[in-house]
């Protein structure tokens, strides 16, 4: 039987990866389709540079070469960027060919797009390396959404930012030198502003968002905050009060409108990704029949993300579907059914001068504790009194993840709610 003929389109980390995978796995994987998968072609950026490949693969820097490969069927992409990306995988799909990426810029941008076309031309994207690595998010999100309504999503998307947390808390390091041995490491990037800053970890919210609620917020809505404020003096306090930062993203829908964030928060031993840490990767969906579901797995590396792109390559080949569009207008409508005279009491660490320093009411003291000249507060208030705290730059706030809860009206508000901190 004739064999599956590929392409890879870059040939770095990732695109070594999948050469690497196909060819130790080539039994495997015959054993599933088949038919042997052979790489037939490979897009680079220098053509004169020497590759370890087998003599009959073409290399060339010539796109319109690889769309030429007679009977070509699978296209795997694994270039950095928005473009040539997008328009490399919009032809492949149009000459007919299946495609696989793990480009999460581009496929949050557009992945939609490419997945309406695939669609039409009776074509498959695979983009489960676009997330988490080897960690099967794509493919675990789709399979729940076939009954289940996914209401929020909460997850570990970067793990050079997971594995910066891990270690400050652990070693009692600070910041940079912990962000130095990553990059030592092979974690962090020299230039690693996209994982620390937490544009790493939006693209990826925002794929999961497109999946999830068939839908993603306006990106200038999106809460997006990096680590390179999170202190060691901190997290020795909240380690102390036993929670742990964890650079979170997170998503729900809300009525007609998204809430979500890229941000540092705390959470405690009862919060199912307390437990994840250095480079791990793991998402926490909350559904509507299985409750909370959590995976976790390798977020990122050569093998990782090259298992994610070959485990795509069986669903291309194979009669079922990975993902559907979701009907978002259900969420919306379950949303919006929800008393709407409700109000929203979360917990929240506020750190602030010693000096000087005003709580405002409805705030409920619930643990303090002064180091050096300032004062942590561990308090209790309503979601939207916490964005006025926010919004303060004299003060530090984290929120406590997985503490939020809802009242009637005010009616629950007692007399403890009213404590005013003045002059700590």
């Amino acid at each position: 039987m004739a064999p599956i003929k590929a392409a890879l389109l870059g040939f770095g980390t990732v695109g070594q990866g999948v050469y690497e995978a196909l060819k130790t796995h080539k039994e495997q994987l015959q054993a599933v389709l088949g038919q042997e998968v052979v790489i037939e072609g490979i897009l680079v950026k220098d053509g004169s540079k020497k590759r370890e490949v087998d003599d009959h693969v073409l290399i060339t820097t010539d796109f319109n070469e690889i769309l030429n490969i007679e009977g070509l069927e699978v296209v795997f992409e694994a270039i950095v960027g928005e473009e040539p990306g997008f328009t490399y995988l919009s032809r492949a799909l149009e000459k007919g060919c299946h495609v696989i990426t793990a480009n999460k810029v581009m496929f949050a941008r557009y992945g939609r797009t490419l997945l309406d076309k695939a669609e039409t031309l009776k074509r498959f994207v695979g983009f489960e390396a676009t997330t988490a690595g080897g960690t099967p998010i794509i493919r675990s999100i789709s399979q729940l959404l076939q009954v289940n309504e996914i209401h929020t999503v909460e997850a570990i998307l970067n793990g050079t930012s997971n594995y910066i947390l891990t270690n400050m808390r652990e070693k009692g390091l600070p910041f940079h030198e912990v962000l130095k041995s990553a990059q030592e490491l092979g974690y962090a990037e020299a230039d690693p502003a996209s994982d620390i800053e937490g544009y790493d970890a939006f693209y990826k919210l925002m794929i999961l968002s497109e999946l999830s609620f068939g839908e993603t917020p306006k990106w200038e809505d999106v809460e997006r905050k990096g680590i390179t404020d999170v202190t060691a003096e901190q997290i020795s306090v909240f380690k102390d009060w036993g929670y742990k930062v964890k650079h979170l993203a997170r998503i729900r829908r809300d009525s007609d409108q998204f809430i979500s964030s890229v941000k540092p928060v705390l959470v405690d031993a009862d919060h199912p990704l307390y437990g994840v840490e250095d480079v791990q990767n793991a998402i926490m969906v909350d559904t509507s029949l299985a409750g909370k579901v959590t995976i976790q797995g390798a977020g990122a590396g050569k093998l990782p993300t090259a298992s994610a792109m070959v485990e795509d390559l069986t669903y291309v080949l194979q009669p079922q579907s990975l993902v559907r569009k979701k009907n978002s207008a259900t969420i919306a409508e379950e949303v919006s059914s929800e008393d709407t005279n409700t109000t929203l009491i979360g917990e929240y660490v506020v750190i602030g001068s010693s000096v000087g320093f005003h709580g405002t009411d409805e705030v409920e003291i619930l643990k303090q504790e002064v180091e050096g000249d300032l004062v942590y507060l561990l308090v209790e208030c309503q979601v939207s009194t916490a964005l006025l705290l926010e919004e303060n730059p004299d003060l530090v706030v984290y929120e406590v993840a997985g503490k939020v809860r809802k009242t009637e009206g005010r009616a629950e508000q007692k007399d403890s709610l009213l404590k005013k901190v003045i002059n700590l």
